[in-house]
């Protein structure tokens, strides 16, 4: 019990911690990132504490306080040292490469407690790359760096572990998850339930429909896919076993819904505040980029599902657990999420900072819940949902506290040594001058280097590495940044190591590889995407009103005539015939020429109707 106190008042106060910053702006860089990775690194300790349960808890213990206080003290040295960092060149002493150390292991050993081994494997892969990278031949060698200069790099300066990462994180993305936990416990998160479940719940496939629904709305604010599905799957999973579906159905449904939300506007996982700060761009540039591919992925796994609940006869949800529209709309759900969403918007429009926009947005969601909840709610259980929403916030920001500090630590690396530009040379190298195969060979090491890592983290490691090389064959930068962020971020369903399937398979108590086969097949479409970006520059919003009609056309192909080969769809009734339709309007689509995208919608369309005449007709 002392110890989930210890827990809550910390979540709670990070969460405190964020919202004041929010409110009156951070402090200076180096410090608002020290405080900020001090308080999440004793909550990380305190939230998975070494050998809990296990005899050996004692000696957990002493390991989990000796990397609390050298967290604390190696951040506490910054924040002091603040004005002696950032005005002169200071020389590494014993004290400061004792603190990195000690720090750099804290950090790395939390990831490997919340997210498991290959994320801390990769850090120190890159630390020892930079030590002992000269001993090396050929391509891969560098000029080698001493422990005083990497110390200097990572721990006395804003390039290393106090980068534009942790920056990114103790500020926007800490504004945004905090504006999300409060927003989904003042009652967002069973109006999106409810939501979902209305517009979904009767249509062929009603529950899975409504997972589909419900997990895009929670993750377009979540920054997790594994977090989302194990949040909404222990809803959604059990309602569609309970109606007859199959478990590992249901169990890819929910978690390629809940990896959809983390390519998806406004937050994509916290990764499109990242994304902005990298390219140097502002971030609604970013969500309108993003716009066209996340309606795509949503539109092709409902179509998937559709289809499949036609073939396989799956059933709705019953009227009696539907929720009316009155109780839906009721201003007590309503008001809350639209006076957050004009409070953000307001903050935007009056050219605020994304922090103080969300903080605006925060305050918009307070005022609403305190005028439709007074009187309904007393003070107190009022007041127990903030602190909940809190509490909520403060643990969410553990993992990506962690995950974006060690990451910056490998991008400081990779940066230091030049490996990031030496692979992109041997890929074009590889490839030559063809973006085709540049794209094809960046998309698959994206998969293998994406595996078993959240959305940002995995993001943060491929655009350093493996973005310039598709930009070096001429690539626009915000295209081939989207292209390796999905790529990454799809790594979550595809086998083998498919996390965000993992938890779901877990969650409908079904083998994780059928579960992992359906997962592939309900999000095809997202593997194609990316290269759409490529073809069709309209993809992104920008261009021409033709262009962006010609990347609308194409994408409505692809997410009719794959969802609807995968799953049998038929036209004409013969599988040759059709399956040759299907494949010659997917050629016709992703063949970038100005008629192509509009004759394979017209002929699937008129192969649709066609077909359903000739059908009528026989029967």
């Amino acid at each position: 019990m002392t110890l989930q106190r210890v827990q809550r008042a910390l979540a709670i106060f990070v969460g405190l911690f964020v919202l004041y910053t929010a409110a009156t702006g951070p402090f200076e860089g180096l410090i608002q990132r020290a405080l900020f990775l001090a308080l999440v690194t004793c909550l990380g300790f305190a939230l998975f504490p070494l050998g809990a349960g296990r005899p050996w808890r004692p000696a957990g213990l002493v390991v989990d306080l000796a990397l609390c206080a050298v967290s604390v003290a190696a951040c506490g040295y910054v924040v002091v040292n603040y004005d002696a960092i950032m005005t002169t060149l200071p020389w590494a002493t014993t004290l400061d490469k004792t603190l990195t150390v000690g720090l750099v292991l804290a950090v790395l050993e939390l990831g490997r407690r919340t997210v498991g081994l290959i994320f801390p494997v990769l850090v120190l892969l890159g630390l020892g790359y930079a030590l002992f990278g000269n001993y090396l031949s050929g391509p891969l060698r560098h000029r080698g760096f001493d422990t005083a200069f990497v110390t200097e790099t990572i721990f006395l300066g804003d390039l290393g572990i106090w980068g534009m990462l942790t920056g990114v994180a103790a500020t926007v993305i800490a504004a945004f998850v905090l504006f999300g936990a409060l927003l989904l416990h003042t009652g967002g998160g069973q109006a999106f339930m409810d939501l979902a479940m209305r517009l979904g719940g009767r249509q062929p496939g009603g529950a899975a429909k409504i997972a589909t629904i419900a997990s895009g709305l929670f993750g377009m604010i979540s920054g997790s896919a594994v977090a989302n599905v194990a949040t909404t799957g222990n809803f959604t999973i059990p309602m569609m076993i309970r109606l007859g579906y199959p478990r590992p159905f249901a169990a890819a449904v929910e978690a390629v819904a809940s990896t959809g939300g983390q390519i998806a506007p406004p937050i994509m996982g916290a990764a499109a505040f990242v994304m902005a700060e990298i390219l140097g761009v502002p971030y609604l540039t970013i969500i309108v980029a993003a716009i066209l591919p996340a309606v795509l992925f949503y539109f092709s796994v409902f179509m998937t599902v559709h289809f499949v609940a036609l073939r396989r006869g799956l059933a709705i949800l019953p009227d009696d657990e539907m929720p009316t529209w009155t109780s839906i709309l009721a201003p007590r759900r309503v008001l809350p999420i639209l006076s957050a969403l004009g409070g953000l918007g307001i903050g935007i429009w009056m050219g605020r900072s994304i922090s103080t926009s969300a903080f605006y947005g925060i305050i918009g969601l307070l005022i609403a819940f305190v005028a439709t909840e007074t009187g309904r709610l007393s003070i107190r259980q009022m007041a127990e949902k903030l602190f909940n929403g809190l509490e909520d916030a403060g643990k969410g920001l553990v993992i990506i506290g962690v995950l974006l500090a060690g990451a910056q630590v490998l991008v400081s690396m990779i940066n230091l040594t030049g490996i990031g530009v030496t692979l992109s040379s041997l890929i074009v190298n590889i490839a030559g001058d063809s973006v085709v195969l540049v794209a094809l060979i960046v998309g698959a090491v994206c998969f293998i280097m994406g595996m078993g890592l959240p959305t940002t983290a995995a993001y943060v490691l491929v655009a350093a590495v493996l973005a310039p090389a598709m930009t070096a064959v001429g690539v626009d930068p915000l295209a081939a940044h989207l292209f390796v962020f999905y790529f990454a971020t799809i790594s979550v369903i595809t086998p083998p190591v498919c996390v965000a399937v993992f938890v779901g398979a877990g969650i409908a108590g079904t083998n994780w590889l059928p579960a992992a086969g359906e997962a592939v097949r309900l999000g095809a479409v997202t593997y194609i995407v990316p290269f759409l970006l490529l073809l069709y520059p309209g993809m992104l919003l920008g261009g021409g009103p033709l262009d962006i009609l010609e990347a609308v056309a194409a994408g409505l192909v692809l997410v009719l005539a794959v969802p609807a080969l995968l799953s049998g769809a038929q036209l004409f009734g013969r599988k040759i015939f059709d399956v040759a339709i299907y494949v010659v309007v997917i050629a016709l689509a992703i063949y970038p020429q100005p008629v192509t995208p509009f004759l394979a919608l017209a002929i699937l369309v008129a192969a649709h109707f066609s077909g359903r005449v000739q059908r009528r007709t026989l029967a």
